[in-house]
């Protein structure tokens, strides 16, 4: 949900442009929304009054934004959301291959988070994380939730008695399906329990961990980054559906 809030507002258009010129730096990966539809991008370029973008790697989207207004973007860096919206974009070409251009943003919303967004894994994916215990017996858990700072997960079975608040991990494989794998390291922050309803109807208390990701380095951040926008867009082409 996007935060109203003229405290977050950056209309100065130097600070604008080092904004969007650090989201370009990082090759930071952007979700641009107009109504019905999202796509992921990036930027390419930015000048004191043009912004240059990426095509999407769906022709179908190239084409629906050709004709699109009131398009919104949204990215993160270090932990902020960043949010601006476009009138229209124009097609062009940039280092001889199609792109869009666009007028600088007049303003942008710049929102530090205190906790990073997370988004809730698809129940009918198989998404998992897989480590080792110290005495190499294999742990295996079933991934819940993600955000730029850590994983949830909900396990379907008792909690191991070798697990303990505080401890480190090192190069657990994330297995996202079809969205991809990442190897990070990480620590199990809280252990807690959650009440869902299982497949025989009944309510049911299973041990929760809440892990955070240590270390993470640009790449493996663009492709945390990268995934959540896959998830969104799943979850928003989802809701379209059965509205």
């Amino acid at each position: 949900m996007s935060i109203n809030n003229d405290q977050f507002l950056k209309d100065n258009p130097l600070e604008i442009i080092n904004v969007l010129r650090e989201l370009q730096k990082r090759d930071a990966p952007i979700s641009i929304s107009w109504p019905g539809k999202q796509c992921i991008s990036k930027i390419l370029k930015v000048t004191d009054g043009s912004l240059i973008i990426d095509f999407s790697s769906h022709a179908a989207d190239n084409e629906a934004l050709q004709h699109a207004s009131k398009i919104k973007i949204s990215a993160e860096n270090h932990g902020a959301k960043i949010e601006f919206s476009l009138p229209q974009l124009q097609v062009t070409h940039y280092l001889n291959l199609p792109a869009f251009s666009s007028s600088l943003p007049s303003s942008l919303r710049f929102i530090q988070r205190r906790e990073y967004f997370r988004i809730e894994a698809p129940l009918q994916a198989t998404f998992h994380g897989s480590t080792k215990f110290d005495d190499g017996i294999p742990f295996i858990f079933p991934l819940r939730d993600i955000s730029l700072g850590g994983v949830g997960a909900l396990l379907d079975k008792e909690l191991p008695t070798a697990l303990q608040e505080g401890q480190c991990f090192e190069q657990v494989e994330l297995d996202f399906a079809s969205f991809g794998k990442l190897c990070l390291n990480m620590q199990l922050v809280t252990i807690s329990e959650r009440k869902i309803i299982n497949r025989k109807n009944e309510t049911v208390a299973v041990p929760r961990l809440g892990f955070r990701f240590l270390g993470v380095t640009p790449s493996q951040e663009r492709q945390l980054q990268l995934i959540i926008f896959a998830l969104e867009r799943t979850a928003r082409e989802k809701y379209n559906r059965v509205r």
